[in-house]
């Protein structure tokens, strides 16, 4: 069952990925989201390599432990990949809430893996992740039945699966695993995996102006991804959920930042959240 902690981290894990998202959409209009994402990888592992190598190898850390890890770091990078794809063919107001469902995915293989919830909760996350959908839409409808969008959102759903994965193995082996561990090596296995192959094939290309928001996206993606390792040791479920609302986040720093309109529909999604997770923080306490 989750607590306050959980609610909190999730928040903040919520707070530091809209911010990666909003600098990344600076960012991939400079320089092709390849090269951002090789770069974020390569600020993960260095970011972490301190902390992580500093205390030495941990007696835990073992077979299986690397094993999920790896799974996890691989999850992530594809997810990625994936997502950056459907935001090629696809309208974002129809993949954006796609993907922003790697929250529900998470809590719902939690779920399905044992862990249980207070009374209520289960309705105020159902709430949030209602808002996260409906704070992410866009007047798009009439372009729904376009090839490029129906490949962009089934691209998006398979993200949010990986994505949902990713955290929900990451969340387990924070359980058993020091976090800087946790972290580190999925960026590792991004590193070896994505960076360097993309370095030997010369698809790796920065330039001056977007190096500041890479940096920024990529501090923002470790350190978001710490704060939910934090929460996930109280509930996964309740982290993923609260983290996945980052997408009604950045659609407001979209609005105040770059000048995009925000709906009714989505107006009526952050209002959504608010609620769910004031309540959710009541029920939890």
């Amino acid at each position: 069952m989750g607590g306050v902690t959980a609610i909190l981290a999730g928040l903040g894990a919520a707070v530091l990925w809209a911010t990666s998202t909003l600098s990344t959409s600076r960012s991939t209009r400079l320089v092709t989201p390849t090269s951002v994402l090789a770069t974020v990888m390569v600020i993960g592992a260095v970011t972490m390599a301190p902390f992580a190598l500093g205390g030495g190898v941990p007696e835990a850390l073992g077979g299986r432990e690397l094993l999920w890890l790896g799974l996890s770091g691989i999850a992530n990078v594809a997810g990625l990949l994936l997502a950056y794809t459907s935001l090629r063919v696809g309208k974002v107001g129809i993949t954006a809430p796609i993907t922003s469902a790697q929250g529900a995915a998470a809590a719902l293989i939690a779920v399905l893996a044992g862990e249980t919830l207070a009374p209520g909760t289960g309705l105020m996350l159902g709430v949030i992740v209602v808002g996260v959908v409906l704070a992410s839409m866009s007047r798009s409808d009439e372009d729904a039945e376009r090839g490029g969008d129906r490949r962009g959102a089934i691209l998006a759903g398979c993200a949010a699966l990986l994505f949902g994965l990713g955290l929900y193995t990451s969340g387990r082996m924070a359980e058993e695993v020091p976090l800087a561990w946790v972290v580190f090596v999925p960026r590792l296995v991004g590193v070896l995996v994505f960076t360097l192959p993309m370095l030997a094939l010369g698809r790796v290309r920065l330039t001056r102006a977007a190096i500041p928001f890479v940096l920024l996206s990529g501090l923002c993606e470790i350190s978001g991804l710490l704060l939910f390792n934090v929460g996930a040791r109280e509930s996964i479920a309740v982290t993923a959920i609260v983290s996945s609302q980052f997408a009604a986040l950045a659609a407001a720093g979209a609005y105040v930042l770059f000048g995009e309109r925000l709906y009714r529909i989505q107006v009526a999604g952050v209002t959504a959240i608010v609620v769910g997770v004031a309540v959710l923080t009541v029920l939890q306490a």
